[in-house]
C-alpha cells in the first residue's frame, strides 16, 4: 500500500493536477501597451466623489485599474476628452476634476469598463 501524500489528497480532493516538485510555476506576464484596454469587463471600477485636501474643490476619482501608468494614461485621455475636463492618471486612478460621477459612469460603460459610484 502506498502513503499518500498531502498535496496528492488535496489533488484527489478537488480533482487538480499535482505540480511536480522540480517544476518551476509559471511567472505571470508582464502587462503589455494597451493592458487598461484588455482589462475591460473584467474588474469593477470604482468611482468616488473627493473634497479633502482640495482647498474645498471637488474631484471624482476612478479606482481598481490594474495597469501600468501609460496604460491609465490613455484611458484618461480618452475620459478627459470626452468630457472636457482635466485631470490626472496616476498610481492606479484617474482623478478628474469636478463633480462627474454620473458621467464618468457612462463613458467607462460606453467604454466597455464595469463601473459603480460609491
Amino acid at each position: 500500500m502506498k502513503p499518500t501524500d498531502w498535496k496528492d489528497a488535496l489533488a484527489n480532493a478537488f480533482n487538480v493536477p499535482v505540480p511536480d516538485e522540480n517544476q518551476q510555476p509559471e511567472e505571470p506576464q508582464p502587462a503589455g501597451k494597451g493592458y487598461a484596454l484588455q482589462q475591460q469587463g473584467k474588474t469593477r471600477l470604482d468611482i468616488v466623489l473627493e473634497k479633502k485636501g482640495r482647498g474645498g474643490k471637488q474631484a471624482t476619482i476612478v479606482t481598481g485599474f490594474v495597469c501600468d501608468d501609460e496604460d491609465l494614461k490613455q484611458v484618461a485621455s480618452a475620459l478627459k476628452r470626452k468630457l472636457g475636463v482635466g485631470g490626472s492618471a496616476r498610481g492606479g486612478e484617474i482623478l478628474i476634476q469636478g463633480d462627474f460621477r454620473q458621467r464618468v459612469l457612462d463613458e467607462l460603460t460606453a467604454m466597455g469598463f464595469k463601473a459603480r459610484i460609491i
